[in-house]
């Protein structure tokens, strides 16, 4: 009896093993740009893969826009939109996506992501407003106003962080601001005393994460920001109450 004890706990180790590899979700990071292109997703794309080997996430990453199909997507517990710039899914493309979100999956906007399909209406509402412009890159005060999102519960209250700092054309009404920049700290800002930068929201059956931050290389290395983009995952992915 105890022999085959033996014989079954390495038979027990394993299955639990793959049950726990096959109950890992999937993220895919997508970083196609039809527009500018940002120099820093070639260090944000290993920074996302790295986020994912330590917190239990398995990343795959693409510029190609022909993976946006039904069968493909659904491999996926969440999208990654990583300063995406311009027209880049096709109608077809679109509608798989679209189908993808209306199942429950997430969704990410980093940056340009907010610069991306602005002929698509529903993506509109999805990442919850379009760039307008932005002025130089410098250093901002962003205020924290909800402490308890996943996302921003390890910020202090008053961040002073550099970036490149958009401003926009306008903002979905169902948005829960994480995150808004004080337009006094710096110049060039063009949407007054409210001014969001970070916010979350479900969206057509699924759930929707942004921020505005992610523009330089040195943001893939700063622990601030990337708690906040992985927190911003961890939502998109269901891990956030």
């Amino acid at each position: 009896m105890k022999f085959k004890n033996y014989l079954l706990a390495p038979a027990l180790f394993f299955a639990m093993l793959n049950l726990a590899m096959a109950a890992k979700p999937r993220v895919l990071v997508f970083s196609k740009t039809a527009g500018f292109h940002h120099k820093s997703i070639a260090v944000g794309v290993p920074a996302v893969m790295k986020l994912g080997a330590e917190n239990n996430f398995e990343v795959d990453t693409t510029t190609d826009a022909a993976k946006f199909t039904d069968a493909n997507l659904k491999k996926y517990t969440a999208v990654i939109f990583l300063s995406t710039t311009g027209d880049v899914l096709n109608e077809e493309q679109q509608e798989a996506f679209k189908r993808y979100i209306e199942k429950g999956h997430g969704y990410v906007g980093v940056h340009a992501a907010a610069d991306t399909e602005y002929d698509w209406p529903w993506y509109g509402g999805l990442v919850g407003a379009y760039f307008k412009s932005h002025p130089k890159q410098q250093e901002a005060v962003f205020n924290i106003v909800d402490p308890n999102f996943i996302a921003t519960k390890h910020l202090p209250k008053e961040w002073k962080h550099f970036d490149e700092l958009y401003n926009y054309r306008s903002f979905a009404d169902d948005l829960h601001v994480v995150m808004k920049i004080d337009e006094k700290s710096y110049t060039g800002g063009e949407n007054g005393d409210n001014h969001p930068m970070s916010w979350y929201h479900t969206y057509d059956g699924g759930r929707a994460f942004y921020t505005a931050l992610g523009h330089t290389d040195e943001d893939y290395s700063d622990p601030l920001f990337l708690q906040h983009l992985l927190g911003g995952i961890q939502y998109a992915l269901g891990r956030a109450k």
